[in-house]
């Protein structure tokens, strides 16, 4: 069974709800990249999105778009990345991790030859931010081939036409975007939000999770309530991007992590 689809049916059994957080691959460095995704695994962290940077980041916000920048400037390419992609599955070998990136970067080796590689390393699945549902075909069949989850968004702004078609062809997971705009840190959620999310996951036969600002516990907490799970991204990168020492911004992250995956745990369906 693919790691995302067990990942989902173990929380399922357990009546908890799914905590996944994105990291910016090669910062701040590949070595503190491994070494993060390790932690985040042994704290508890269900499904990991590993960002393959890109230069034009359009639905990011400035703190991941500072972050794939830095790792553009690091060297992060193909090589960089599936090295730490392979270290991290070396280390935690029942973790789900997900590729998520832009269809340019990929497009650019080859959608075959990008998958196939990702799955040597060790994916689980794929989220291209940009690719619609409408241009999917070829990519949904590759991934299908080599028994990979292709994840969709779904927005506020969705027509229901084209989210039934994104249920009909999407797996792994939904994610379904928490407002419209950019990813970034918030302090409360789109008028409507819960309303919504409500029908999308009555709707859906695939686990959905939130994102898009989910930063706090207590975000972390309201979004569990509604759905499977909450993904974060934003809070922890943003503390990988600041000038200290490792080691502090490690402990940090530890600290933060944990506070971040309680909610998710204690969640009863």
């Amino acid at each position: 069974m693919n790691r995302i689809d067990a990942a989902f049916a173990r929380l399922k059994g357990e009546g908890k709800k799914a905590f996944i957080p994105y990291i910016a691959a090669g910062v701040p460095g590949r070595a503190e990249t491994v070494e993060l995704a390790s932690l985040l695994a042994a704290r508890g962290a269900d499904v990991l999105e590993l960002g393959y940077p890109f230069s034009d980041p359009m639905a990011d916000g400035v703190v991941n778009q500072a972050a794939a920048t830095r790792a553009l400037e690091l060297g992060v390419d193909d090589d960089a990345y599936f090295a730490m992609l392979a270290d991290i599955r070396a280390r935690n070998p029942e973790l789900p991790i997900v590729v998520f990136s832009y269809l340019n970067p990929i497009f650019r080796l080859g959608l075959r030859a990008f998958a196939t590689r990702a799955k040597a390393a060790g994916a689980d699945g794929f989220l291209l931010v940009d690719m619609p549902v409408e241009e999917a075909d070829e990519m949904l069949a590759i991934c299908r081939e080599l028994d990979l989850r292709f994840i969709f968004l779904a927005a506020p702004t969705t027509t229901p036409a084209r989210l039934n078609k994104i249920l009909e062809v999407g797996t792994g997971f939904l994610y379904y975007i928490s407002r419209t705009g950019i990813t970034g840190e918030q302090t409360r959620f789109q008028d409507g939000f819960e309303e919504k999310l409500t029908a999308i996951k009555k709707a859906a036969g695939l686990p959905v999770v939130v994102g898009f600002g989910v930063s706090t516990p207590e975000q972390v907490k309201a979004v569990c309530a509604l759905c499977d799970g909450a993904v974060v991204g934003s809070a922890l990168v943003r503390r990988t991007l600041e000038d200290r020492p490792w080691a502090e911004v490690r402990s940090e992250l530890d600290a933060l992590a944990t506070a971040l995956i309680a909610p998710a745990k204690e969640a009863a369906r």
